[in-house]
């Protein structure tokens, strides 16, 4: 990567705090210095459907004032970020104990529980006078990327409210088994295996053959398993495991070795949590042969992509033939390795992964190729995206919020990975 221009001023002062808070046991500061949820709770509103408390997230927010706007004809919210979102505040009351992310979460979950049909399909979109968008191109009833980040989230729901209610961690139990005939739909098709360029494409993941849906399926899935142990739910992971790891480049002499395939013959950064989702499964089943597969990529791929500056997407035609395309890059594509190394940190104990998530974090703080603070520890904000090497979307939205902020949260719970972050912005 090209030598990244320097922070904004000021920064120093921020560091001496940064450098304070790190040197205190983790476990015994509930403060966090880097993650600041202002923008987040900008965001976030309580409504009331039917008589029934919720919470949304307000899907853009636009330079320079960051007011909330719609998602053109689509809505005002979603399930796509509020179950996202609701992540993000789980594990902030996890990490700080702080009540308010808490409720705030349970709040959220609410929300797409209520956008959850009999047969557990999702709807994914609310108008603003909070009717559902029953027929819009990325809200209709079905089980695709919002169904599975909904059941990503009363999965992660269920395991953390087992400690704090429940009763209501039965609910969620309850609405993510309604999912089960949809994922047993999708695994009816197991070992049946089709090829595209040369790569097998399996087709029991979601939306056919895409690892990178089926992953944040899986984490949900995972994360109930762990609590749960439900043996459906786990039989349902391996299959899904099995697929994703059919996904994955083996010749180890390509360049791009460990990577998996988000789409057909496609890798891309945003929603590839398979890094994440295989760890968790393994440790979910206590399957040691899943955590390779994981590790293959975290070990192999991702250090590659980080000298190549973080590229957007790869387009493979053969094993090690590709079109790389460099830009745009978001948030959303450094959160799933980023937090998926640091859950190879805590299973496997070798600093390196740790080590390899601070890196890739540098990116946030100005270490990518348009040498400019993309999080704003100050505001909460993330930018939308760099666009070129001197074009940067300026926009606030909430995936962008979100997922920066679930990775520096994850990064600044680490003392490796936040020291190896400390060190990029002391060299400043």
């Amino acid at each position: 990567m090209r030598e990244p221009r320097k922070l904004f001023a000021g920064f120093f002062f921020i560091l001496i705090c940064f450098t304070a808070v790190a040197c205190k046991p983790q476990t015994d500061d509930k403060q966090l210095t880097f993650t600041n949820l202002a923008h987040l709770d900008h965001l976030y509103e309580d409504i009331q459907i039917d008589g029934r408390d919720m919470a949304i997230i307000h899907v853009y927010a636009e330079y320079p004032d960051y007011k909330w706007v719609d998602a053109n004809n689509e809505g005002v919210a979603c399930v796509d970020d509020a179950a996202r979102a609701a992540i993000v505040y789980l594990r902030h009351f996890e990490i700080t104990g702080n009540r308010e992310s808490l409720n705030k979460a349970k709040k959220l979950i609410d929300f797409c529980r209520y956008m959850q049909l009999d047969n557990g399909q999702f709807y994914n979109f609310i108008f603003e006078d909070l009717s559902i968008n029953k027929t819009g191109k990325t809200s209709f009833n079905s089980f695709g990327w919002w169904a599975a980040r909904a059941v990503w989230v009363l999965g992660e729901g269920y395991r953390v409210f087992q400690q704090q209610d429940q009763t209501y961690a039965e609910v969620l139990a309850q609405h993510l088994r309604a999912s089960f005939p949809q994922i047993q739909a999708l695994l009816n098709n197991y070992q049946n295996v089709t090829t595209e360029a040369g790569f097998a494409m399996p087709q029991w993941l979601v939306n056919g053959a895409a690892s990178d849906a089926t992953s944040e399926l899986m984490l949900g899935l995972a994360a109930y398993v762990q609590t749960s142990q439900d043996s459906m739910a786990g039989n349902f992971l391996r299959k899904l495991a099995d697929g994703i790891a059919l996904k994955q480049i083996q010749d180890k002499q390509s360049s791009f070795y460990g990577a998996h395939l988000a789409w057909r013959n496609i890798w891309h950064g945003w929603g590839n949590s398979q890094t994440q989702a295989l760890a968790m499964t393994s440790e979910a089943l206590a399957e040691k042969p899943i955590l390779q597969t994981a590790i293959t990529e975290a070990k192999y791929f991702y250090p590659k992509w980080l000298q190549r500056g973080f590229p957007r997407e790869i387009t493979f035609t053969k094993t090690d033939t590709a079109e790389v395309t460099q830009f745009d890059q978001i948030a959303y594509a450094f959160r799933p390795p980023i937090v998926g190394c640091l859950l190879l940190h805590r299973l496997t104990g070798e600093p390196f992964y740790a080590e390899l998530a601070g890196e890739m974090a540098t990116w946030f703080f100005g270490n990518n190729a348009a040498g400019t603070q993309m999080y704003d520890m100050q505001t909460g904000r993330c930018f939308d995206g760099i666009l070129s090497e001197t074009e940067i979307n300026r926009n606030s939205g909430a995936e962008s919020t979100i997922e920066a902020l679930y990775a520096i949260i994850e990064v600044e719970n680490n003392p490796i990975a936040q020291k190896t972050l400390l060190t990029y912005l002391n060299s400043k």
